[in-house]
């Protein structure tokens, strides 16, 4: 984590100073890239002629050389806490842990075994990357991040059984991290949130728990995440990163401090408000977009029209958007829209489009079992009583995520027609699946077993095991639905 401090400078030349710093951050060795890096963007600073604030004053504005401020100082003795290793903060703690003391902290004792012992169930990082991680180390213990002076809250921002925002983990991060902050410190959220929360929420309860100023005497950053699980192309540092500060200090640091391991470079915006709502409307845009191609399956499901084949004619023109149809579950595309919705109807708005696209995609659950039940009674199977196989439960291919996964809706509602359904996921943990939808996976499905068979998720797996193993795990007369357009049409009964 990075230790950062403010102390005025009175009257002595800077150069006889040794000033507390907004981010005291750097590595040991002044050979290694991060620490070039963050002393180059020291040097920009230093350039345009500003030091930093004068804090006994209150004054937040640059203050120019010469005046009765601090300096910003080279950057030493980084020592980085990340709270909360899931899928976020996990790399985030891992790229720290090259070049700086970092220390991961997560209140699931099991994780923290896990990662001890070089194995990560997420599968976002290897046993390599984290060996290479010479610097992390990993606890469930709160008084171990003292040693800290930056704390990256990287927990994550569910949605509550009434679509609302459940800021719990929000809130149980910052009151843990307010109770470790100390003068100088600074917090920087990555967590998907609306404009507005970092500093009408979070901030109040930092200082409650810290008995400090916010501003005066520790500051904020907002850097939000875009980890894309699963994605082994697009990794962090190879993702631009969005940035913010609660002063232009502060965003200065936060904004170097990401620099230091984000090769693909920093967008720091003019306030956390905006990075916040920047954030929000990356997957509200996202889901609206596969709100529309949804709703342009159940058109052409009408037509007689296969959507695919419409759409990759649409898309021979340069400027047409390659959004596919399907079931939007996850952590993300079918959550974050309602924290922008819900800030929105706070100020008096009602947003028609956003709320219009989250009423359809959760409705295509219940779409796909009506389709299903009707291709198999058009085969004249008997539905209550029929046994079926669902391929894939986690919310996205190549990943065992199953968080807000929509395939559980899926498969509630062929439950609801008496279908007998089986579930086979070789990326979904067991336990998990039992733990949180009370779903026991089959390893094996059996040959020649079922009246119908769902591909619900595109594993590579599936694709490699091929149509015609699907087809032979099914009876004679069955219904193979191709949600996610694994197989070609003509080798399947339906797909969206």
């Amino acid at each position: 984590m990075i230790e950062p401090f403010v102390r005025l400078l009175r009257g002595k030349r800077l150069d006889e100073q040794r000033p507390y710093v907004i981010g005291n951050c750097a590595r040991a060795s002044p050979d290694e890239d991060a620490a070039s890096k963050l002393r180059t963007a020291t040097r920009r600073s230093a350039a345009k002629g500003y030091n930093m604030f004068n804090s006994s004053l209150g004054d937040r504005r640059w203050s120019r050389r010469g005046s009765k401020g601090v300096q910003v100082n080279n950057l030493r003795n980084c020592r980085i806490g990340v709270i909360g290793l899931g899928y976020v903060g996990l790399p985030l703690a891992v790229e720290f842990g090259k070049h700086f003391d970092t220390v991961g902290f997560d209140i699931n004792a099991r994780r923290i075994q896990a990662l001890k012992a070089g194995r990560d169930a997420t599968l976002e990082v290897s046993s390599t990357e984290l060996a290479a991680a010479r610097r992390l180390s990993f606890t469930g213990e709160l008084a171990d991040l003292k040693v800290c002076r930056t704390h990256i809250v990287t927990v994550p921002t569910p949605i509550d059984t009434y679509k609302r925002p459940d800021l719990s983990p929000l809130i149980g991060a910052s009151t843990s991290v307010g109770k470790v902050l100390k003068k100088g410190g600074v917090v920087i959220y990555e967590s998907t949130v609306y404009p507005g929360c970092t500093e009408e929420i979070c901030v109040p309860i930092l200082e409650r728990e810290s008995g400090l100023r916010f501003n005066r005497d520790f500051f904020v950053g907002y850097s939000p995440e875009r980890i894309n699980p699963g994605d082994k192309e697009h990794r962090l540092p190879t993702i631009k990163k969005v940035t913010s500060g609660s002063t232009p200090e502060a965003a200065e640091f936060v904004d170097a401090l990401y620099r230091s391991i984000v090769t693909a470079g920093t967008h720091r915006a003019s306030s956390i408000k905006v990075a916040e709502a920047a954030k929000v409307i990356e997957n509200t845009q996202r889901d609206v977009n596969i709100a529309l191609v949804n709703e342009l399956a159940l058109i052409f499901a009408r037509l007689g029209i296969d959507t695919e084949e419409v759409l990759k004619a649409a898309g021979s023109k340069w400027n047409f958007l390659p959004f596919r149809p399907g079931l939007v579950g996850g952590h993300c595309i079918g959550v974050d829209p309602y924290y922008l919705t819900h800030k929105a109807q706070e100020i008096g708005y009602h947003p028609e489009m956003i709320l219009a696209g989250r009423r359809l995609n959760d409705s295509m659950p219940t779409y796909v079992a009506g389709e299903i039940v009707k291709l198999m009674t058009r085969k004249r199977i008997h539905v209550n009583g029929a046994r079926a196989i669902v391929f894939g439960i986690t919310f996205k291919e190549n990943c065992p995520d199953i968080r807000n996964s929509k395939v559980v809706d899926v498969v509630r509602e062929l439950q609801n027609y008496g279908v007998h359904v089986d579930v086979h996921d070789p990326w979904a943990d067991p336990s998990e699946c039992k733990h949180e939808y009370g779903i026991r996976l089959t390893r094996a499905p059996k040959a020649r077993h079922y009246d119908a068979a769902v591909i619900a998720v595109a594993h590579r797996e599936f694709r490699e095991r091929g149509v015609k193993e699907v087809h032979g795990m099914c009876r004679r007369n069955h219904v193979l639905y191709d949600i996610k357009h694994t197989f070609p049409a003509s080798e399947v009964d339906g797909r969206l």
